[in-house]
């Protein structure tokens, strides 16, 4: 039986979905100990684990160095890789949104020569131009892009939104909602054909567990 490898994101996302593996009978005893190790296995199950930087969890998975991938959906999109997403973990519920201050809202509905900031380039270029069919201006930050507009660097931002404090604190507002964000399970698309039956099942376990739970 060949190893079924998942890439998980770090940090609380890979803490819960371990969790949440553990309840389904599939546990992973070495991720627990601390170790400098990089791969983690459950040799009696055939199964490997591996952490790696939320970004590149789709890539790992769109060239079949893991078979499954458990990622959240704006990593998804903005990574734009070639896989199959086929479950919604609900886990790290958030919205990706259009923010800024009040005095922005006349111009983002009428005007055409917007100035967005944004970490997330590829989901504002796909809101702005093939949903609202706006020409506007992406500047690409890496940091606290709610500065963006109070330093005039930008009329809104697109930017993943919890509970807003951080917005209302700095006289920020949502001016538009783009679309819901949680966890996804990304399969590759070979190892589904491959491996389709284990998957299955391990999809499986995960929703009726997740639903369950839900209800």
């Amino acid at each position: 039986m060949r190893y079924l490898t998942f890439a998980l994101a770090k940090g609380r996302l890979a803490d819960q979905t371990m969790e949440l593996f553990e309840k389904i009978g599939m546990p992973c005893e070495e991720m627990k100990e601390k170790s400098r190790k990089l791969i983690f296995t459950n040799e009696e199950l055939g199964l490997k684990f591996f952490l790696s930087k939320a970004s590149d969890v789709p890539t790992y998975v769109e060239h079949g160095a893991a078979d499954i991938g458990i990622v959240g959906k704006d990593t998804i999109l903005e990574e734009g890789r070639n896989l199959y997403e086929l479950l919604d973990l609900g886990l790290g519920k958030c919205k990706m949104m259009v923010a800024g201050p009040e005095s922005a809202k006349e111009k983002l509905e009428r005007s055409h020569h917007l100035r967005v900031a944004t970490k997330y380039p590829k989901i504002a270029t796909d809101y702005f131009y093939k949903v609202k069919h706006q020409t506007v201006e992406i500047i690409k930050l890496n940091g606290s892009v709610e500065l963006a507009p109070i330093v005039g660097l930008s009329d809104v931002i697109v930017d993943i939104v919890e509970t807003g404090s951080t917005l209302r604190e700095n006289g920020l507002m949502v001016l538009e909602d783009i679309c819901p964000l949680s966890a996804r399970v990304v399969v590759n698309r070979v190892s589904m054909k491959m491996e389709h039956e284990r998957i299955t099942d391990i999809i499986d376990k995960i929703r009726a567990l997740t639903e369950g739970e839900n209800k």
